[in-house]
């Protein structure tokens, strides 16, 4: 029932001076809308700007928003094997945008291992404190 009362929780406010910027979302197709939120809430809290493409976000979203907001990670949320292989599409898009390298990629979700984030080279964690351990990390904090 923890997930229930996170999810119950209030929206934090935006953070004034924020320590970085942060695209999330779920990989298309996933639908699962409840592991991501959690994880965004934390970032906010943590003083992370969100920028949140939403659930099913094709990975050309993720890149674009990306690109388009000067972020410094890229959260991404996959909860289902569907969502998995689409993870090569995601790189790609990452990379045609110009990011590969620029920007931080995390993943999460009940469908991926940490070998699965070693093969793109990705951080990865389990829960919302692991994300925003690794988020303040990737920021030099």
């Amino acid at each position: 029932m923890a997930w229930l009362k996170s999810m119950m929780e209030k929206e934090p406010p935006e953070p004034e001076n924020p320590i970085g910027t942060v695209v999330i979302g779920t990989l298309d197709p996933d639908p699962h809308m409840t592991p991501k939120e959690m994880v965004r809430k934390a970032l906010k809290r943590a003083n992370f700007k969100c920028i949140d493409v939403g659930k099913k976000a094709p990975a050309n979203l993720f890149a674009s928003q990306a690109a388009a907001s000067n972020a410094d990670i890229i959260a991404v949320s996959i909860n289902t094997t569907l969502a998995k292989n689409n993870i090569p599409q995601l790189m790609a898009a990452i990379e045609g945008a110009g990011l590969k390298g620029k920007v931080t990629i995390m993943i999460g979700g009940a469908a991926v291992e940490k070998s699965d984030a070693d093969q793109i080279g990705a951080l990865f964690g389990t829960t919302k404190e692991e994300a925003v351990a690794l988020a303040n990390k990737a920021m030099g904090k």
